[in-house]
Order: C-alpha cells, then sequence, then structure tokens
C-alpha cells in the first residue's frame, strides 16, 4: 500500500504513522503537513530515517502540492484540520478554510488520481450533546462550535463525493483521544504539564461535563481496521467506552501526580459548551474491531510520558 497521511506531525496522525509503520513495514507512507503551530516534526523523530517514511511540506489547500502527493499513492487517510474548540471560537475562519476548502482540495484531487479508498477522519463533536443514550451513524448532525460545525461541513462534503462521483469514502468519528505526543493546550496534556509546572489546573464551570476517552493507540488501530475492512459510503463511530466528567479526569491526574484539589482553579464555562458526547461504536465492534488498552493504565502511561518528556512540551508553551 502506498498512503498519503494528512496531518500526520499532529497528535493523533503521528501516533497513527508509527503505528502504521510497525503493523505494516512495507507499506510506503507519505505525510503531507503544514507544520502549523500543532504540528511537530520531533513527534516523529524516531522514524524519519525510514526509507518507507517521506515527509512533504504542504498546505492540503494547495491543489498543486495536493496532486503531486496524491499521484504517488493508492490510499489517503486525511487527519489534518484544526482541531480546537476555544481557537475556533476565537476566530473560525481559519476552521473554515483548512477543514472545508481544504478537505475539498484532497476530494477533488483523489478523485482525479483515481484513489482506491479515502478515509476522512472526523469527530463526536459533529453530532452535538446528548444528555441520554449514545449517538448512531444515522442520527442528523447537530454541531455547536465553529470548529464542530468545519468539521461537520467536510464530513457531508466526503459522503457527496461518494454519492455524486463513487470516490470510495469512508468517515470515521471518535470521541476524545489522549496519549503522547498531544499538543499541550488540550485538557489531559494541558493539566498535566501545569501540574508538572507546580501550577494550578483551571476546570470550566462546574467540572460537570461529560467526554467518552479513548488512548490515541486504539484509535488508531480501529483507523487501520476501517482502512482494511470499511465499506465505501459508510460512517464508523470509534468509542473508547470511558465517560467521565472533566473533574473525574482532573483528580485521577492529581492523584498520579501527588497534588491535591488546592491544585484546582475553576473558571468561567467555555460558550456553548456541549454538556455530554456520547457515541455508540456497535457497527465496528460487529465488524471485528474493539479498543485493547484499559483507561486508567493508558491514563497512567500518557502522564508519566509527559512528565519523562518535557523536552517535547516545553519549548511548546513558550
Amino acid at each position: 500500500m502506498k498512503l498519503l497521511v494528512t496531518g500526520g506531525c499532529g497528535f493523533i496522525g503521528s501516533n497513527f504513522i508509527r503505528y502504521m509503520l510497525g503493523k505494516y513495514p512495507h507499506y510506503q507512507i507519505i505525510n503531507l503537513d503544514k507544520l502549523t503551530y500543532a504540528g511537530n516534526p520531533s513527534s516523529l523523530k524516531d522514524i524519519k530515517n525510514n526509507p518507507n517514511y517521506f515527509f512533504v511540506k504542504g498546505d492540503i489547500c494547495d491543489p498543486i502540492v495536493v496532486n503531486e502527493v496524491m499521484k504517488k499513492v493508492d490510499h489517503v487517510v486525511h487527519f489534518a484540520a484544526e482541531s480546537h474548540v476555544d481557537r475556533s471560537i476565537e476566530d473560525g475562519s481559519v476552521f473554515v478554510r483548512t477543514n472545508v476548502l481544504g478537505t475539498n482540495t484532497l476530494l477533488q484531487s483523489a478523485l482525479a488520481n483515481n484513489i482506491k479508498k479515502f478515509v476522512h477522519i472526523s469527530t463526536d463533536e459533529v453530532y452535538g450533546s446528548i444528555k441520554e443514550g449514545s449517538f448512531t451513524e444515522t442520527d442528523k448532525l447537530n454541531p455547536s462550535s465553529p470548529y464542530s460545525s468545519s468539521k461537520a461541513g467536510s464530513d457531508l462534503l466526503a459522503m457527496s463525493y461518494y454519492t455524486t462521483y463513487g470516490l470510495p469514502v469512508c468517515i470515521t468519528r471518535c470521541t476524545n483521544n489522549f496519549g503522547p505526543y498531544q499538543y499541550p493546550e488540550k485538557l489531559i496534556p494541558f493539566f498535566i504539564s501545569r501540574l508538572a509546572e507546580g501550577k494550578k489546573v483551571p476546570v470550566y464551570g462546574t467540572g460537570l461535563n461529560i467526554r467518552d476517552w479513548i488512548y490515541v493507540e486504539d484509535h488508531c488501530s480501529a483507523v487501520d481496521f476501517v482502512l482494511h475492512n470499511g465499506s465505501s459510503g459508510e460512517v464508523y463511530n470509534i468509542d473508547g467506552g470511558n465517560e467521565l466528567t472533566n473533574l473525574e479526569i482532573t483528580h485521577r491526574l492529581l492523584k498520579m501526580l501527588g497534588k491535591d484539589e488546592s491544585s484546582i482553579e475553576y473558571v468561567e464555562d467555555r460558550k456553548g459548551h456541549d454538556f455530554r458526547y456520547s457515541l455508540d461504536g456497535s457497527k465496528l465492534k460487529k465488524m471485528g474491531w474493539k479498543p485493547q488498552y484499559d483507561f486508567d493504565t493508558a491514563l497512567e502511561q500518557t502522564a508519566r510520558w509527559y512528565v519523562e518528556n518535557r523536552w517535547w512540551w516545553e519549548p511548546l508553551k513558550r
């Protein structure tokens, strides 16, 4: 397989490339990344000399660059996206450009180059908030933030290329990821890094908003499964089965890092803050995929990784 991974210097993308080259050492992978603030080449420094790994710096909105790499591959996994909700609330324009226009550029090129499968990586946030039960793949999209709205738009675009042109598209929608190499603006690495620095952690509102968490390598294995087994025109939810309030996550991290309640600072709630995300991932599990990592064990491994690898995240916080 000759695989194009977009956004491969980001958190999930870098973990996915490492996972794939470890499992399929004969695959060739091209990593197309613009290297925005969240794209970090050092996340892949351990494989940069792998003869089957190729890095191309470029913008997914640039049709010339996209076509140049697309003609060298036969499969695409599209991670590249602006993804931080708080930033989207401040300015949604870059989210629309990257997530919608960039996705369209990739889809056009994939169609022109007869790509065998295009896996579009989305998010549980496109469904919006749910108080009870869990969203299935056929539920309507009801995004709340500029970020999730731009991702919902890209989902619809991707599916339209299947419906209109027959492009073999699959969409995955995953719950909150955590693990090594996650940019320290996201909750878990942000809290770990602040606690490691002896600072307080800011908890929005009451901290009772609920998220489902999955270890990043489980997400990678699910995307791999869809890449090899998913059907064109289908959406696949990926859940971790670990629904916890933000406050519960905070307390776990405090305990792991030897801190107490005095390290919590309650702050004004985020605008339009969704209360609960929850996915029904039974469709993918019936096909044979399931997560492998125990949540608490994976969280402890993650906390230990950030404590032991300050070289990676400290420059990002300056």
